[in-house]
């Protein structure tokens, strides 16, 4: 039996999220995008996990960890605490509604909120002072064809806390469409880095939100892994609240076949003497896509804020396409802000200088992919 407070939440959002109109490609953060496909008709809820097992020494799933928790077709179905300092608990077991969930989704949307209305969320709460040795890994895993999922993460570091937090999408090679929706806080102080792993099956439709918020000098590091889906998009929106509070958002995506990789971020400074710096990189091949927009907000008072946005992306074959539009939006003086994109093939004198050198031109071209990738995942929370 539900909670109280999550029976009104969701009953509220069903409502909202039926008078809301779907998002189409016309909106300019939709631009660009295959949304216009969708057909939410194709996809119901699933109504029992597969009985099969997700071993917990699953490749992607780091051996020496803080916590687990393995969450099978929107049924959480193992949680393992290992760890001081850290609470990790579903939704369904709170007597009252989490203090900071829902406050880091800016705009919802008819998407996000059928995420409110239907998730089996979990809370990762992390106590004041409390550091926390090894990842929290949370694994969404999804088998049933044809379903529709809404996995929901909210993990909040309360002050002057340390935690990592890894969270890993897997699926069978099914028809599947997933809504997620992660909210991450990091308090006064604190230091929480999160880090996605996408690894989706080849007709998998993924459209998620990540909501995150860093107060007085906390630091917050979100990163991304994307590899798999059909089309995997991930909006990202980070507000820096606080003075000497610092954001670093970082991603690498590998696109195949006909994918589309699809990244939409905001770096929303609030106030004065904050920093935000976003390295997003891509390598496509055949005849996959990618769009990535990014906007850096400077809002009034926010003087001293430093906001970078760098996306960088290497086009293998003249099949593949990538979409770059970083855009500033400055309302305040004294501040640094600096925004880069570049879409192009291997260089030729690079490819040259190894084949020169006896290096095969296939091997050549992995070892300038791998150089290309190497400083974001130097910086990646977890290798």
């Amino acid at each position: 039996m539900i909670p109280d407070w999550l029976a009104a939440r969701r009953a509220t959002a069903a409502r909202e999220a039926q008078q809301a109109a779907l998002p189409t490609a016309a909106q300019e953060v939709w631009r660009y995008s295959p949304i216009d496909e969708l057909d939410l008709s194709k996809y119901t809820p699933v109504d029992a996990p597969s009985a099969e097992d997700l071993p917990v020494e699953h490749p992607l799933i780091p051996a020496h960890r803080a916590a687990l928790v393995i969450v099978r077709d929107d049924a959480i179905v193992h949680i393992e605490n290992n760890a001081e300092g850290i609470t990790i608990t579903p939704f369904a077991e709170l007597d009252e509604v989490p203090a900071n969930l829902g406050t880091a989704v800016s705009e919802p949307d008819a998407l996000t909120l059928r995420n409110d209305a239907n998730s089996n969320g979990v809370l990762v709460s992390v106590a004041r002072n409390a550091v926390v040795e090894g990842p929290v890994v949370v694994v969404h895993d999804v088998t049933a064809d044809r379903s529709v999922t809404y996995p929901r993460v909210l993990v909040d570091a309360a002050t002057s806390s340390e935690v990592t937090v890894i969270d890993v999408s897997t699926s069978a090679d099914v028809d599947a469409l997933i809504l997620p929706v992660v909210e991450l806080h990091a308090a006064a102080n604190a230091t929480l880095r999160y880090q996605s792993v996408q690894a989706l099956g080849p007709r998998v439709w993924q459209v998620g939100y990540t909501g995150a918020r860093v107060e007085r000098d906390g630091h917050l590091t979100v990163a991304a892994v994307a590899l798999g889906g059909a089309y995997a998009r991930n909006r990202l929106d980070s507000k820096v609240l606080g003075a000497g509070a610092e954001a670093e958002l970082i991603a690498a995506y590998f696109g195949s076949g006909t994918q589309i990789h699809d990244f939409r971020t905001l770096q929303d400074h609030h106030a004065g003497k904050t920093t935000s710096d976003l390295l997003f990189k891509g390598v496509l091949t055949d005849r996959s896509r990618s769009t990535y927009s990014g906007l850096i907000r400077i809002r009034p008072g926010a003087a001293g804020a430093a906001a970078f946005q760098t996306n960088r992306n290497l086009v293998l074959g003249d099949g593949a396409h990538a979409d770059s539009v970083p855009n500033l939006e400055i309302e305040e003086n004294d501040v640094k802000c600096s925004h880069a994109s570049a879409v192009g093939p291997v260089d030729e004198d690079q490819l040259y200088y190894l084949e020169a050198r006896g290096v095969p031109t296939d091997i050549a071209e992995r070892l300038i992919v791998m150089g290309f990738f190497d400083d974001v995942l130097e910086r990646m929370p977890v290798a």
